[in-house]
């Protein structure tokens, strides 16, 4: 029988267990590993934008490994082709028929590492199995594991070589973040554990696939109020009408930011969703999709996506909060 939670205590148990197994390996950086169990339990894909050696990969084989989940990595270079990750059909002699070999997709945790590296038709054999859990080979579909995450990596600083994620791509992720540095205690203790061993060779699952579907059957159970869903369709409505953005969050956005929310409120031990839910993950969830206007007053002295952010710090501000359910 499929595990299923029953009480917010089970979920928390639950998802305390894998957020402290996954912090062992991933020293001082809480932010990060609970956005990726966000996006595990909500669903939805996770893009990591930062510079090499600060863990991203790292994040993704540990939550792999707490989760007693497959974890596959596709290095993404110029020369890789769709049928690499999707898989393709293979003619078998013996049996005079074509044969399916599935790609490097077919995994529960697929790291698409330096996903900006290759080329737009290969990045665009992800967009089906994102948005609809399956690939379509020759005519015929097949579904991908359960659960299911891409986590996807790239390099903000060297341009050379890359090609710039598409919108249509952007908008599949449900969360952009970044890792950072560690702090000077954290890097010093890296030095200290990870001389001799692997960090990875000493997780163990604290839970199973069967455990981590029933944990996502829970957080969809989340009440989300009419006011706080007024709330949120009016932050998306605000990023496509500000005079600064030239393209705002998506419908998808707006989805994937209540979807994301469920799951911090079970996190926090709620069972309905509360408007700071919700403004808390409003730049990982907007952010990468938008983009601002050229010669905004916004923009001027400022990067792109510190103009993003000051955006969205103002809309979080002016639009209305809700005081009360109804």
């Amino acid at each position: 029988m499929p595990y299923a939670p029953t009480t917010a205590e089970t979920f928390a148990r639950d998802t305390d267990a894998v957020l402290a197994s996954v912090s062992r390996v991933i020293d001082g950086k809480p932010a990060a590993v609970r956005a990726a169990l966000v996006c595990l339990l909500a669903e939805g894909h996770l893009l990591i934008e930062d510079v090499p050696g600060v863990g991203k990969t790292m994040l993704a084989r540990a939550l792999a490994a707490s989760v007693d989940a497959t974890v596959r990595r596709i290095q993404f270079t110029p020369d890789l082709l769709p049928g690499d990750v999707t898989g393709v059909s293979v003619y078998n002699p013996v049996d005079r028929e074509f044969e399916f070999k599935p790609g490097a997709i077919f995994a529960h945790i697929v790291i698409a590492d330096e996903i900006n590296r290759s080329s737009p038709k290969t990045q665009s054999a992800l967009l089906e199995a994102m948005e609809e859990r399956q690939v379509t080979v020759d005519g015929t579909s097949h579904a991908l594991e359960d659960p299911f995450l891409v986590v996807a990596t790239q390099n903000p600083l060297e341009m050379e070589g890359t090609y710039a994620l598409p919108e249509a791509q952007r908008d599949r992720f449900m969360m952009r973040i970044s890792m950072g540095y560690p702090d000077a205690a954290n890097e010093a203790l890296m030095l200290r554990q990870r001389d001799t061993a692997n960090p990875l060779d000493g997780v163990a699952p604290v839970v199973d696939t069967d455990q981590v579907r029933g944990l996502i059957a829970w957080a969809r159970g989340i009440h989300v109020s009419p006011a706080v869903e007024e709330y949120t369709v009016g932050l998306a409505r605000a990023t496509r009408e500000h005079p600064d953005v030239r393209l705002g969050a998506s419908p998808r956005a707006t989805l994937q930011l209540i979807r994301a929310a469920k799951v911090w409120a079970a996190l926090d031990g709620r069972e309905f969703v509360i408007p700071d839910d919700v403004a808390t993950l409003v730049e990982p969830v907007f952010a990468h999709r938008m983009i601002p206007a050229r010669g905004s007053v916004s923009s001027r002295g400022r990067s792109s996506a510190d103009t993003i952010s000051a955006i969205l710090r103002g809309i979080v501000g002016s639009v209305r909060v809700p005081l009360a359910t109804r």
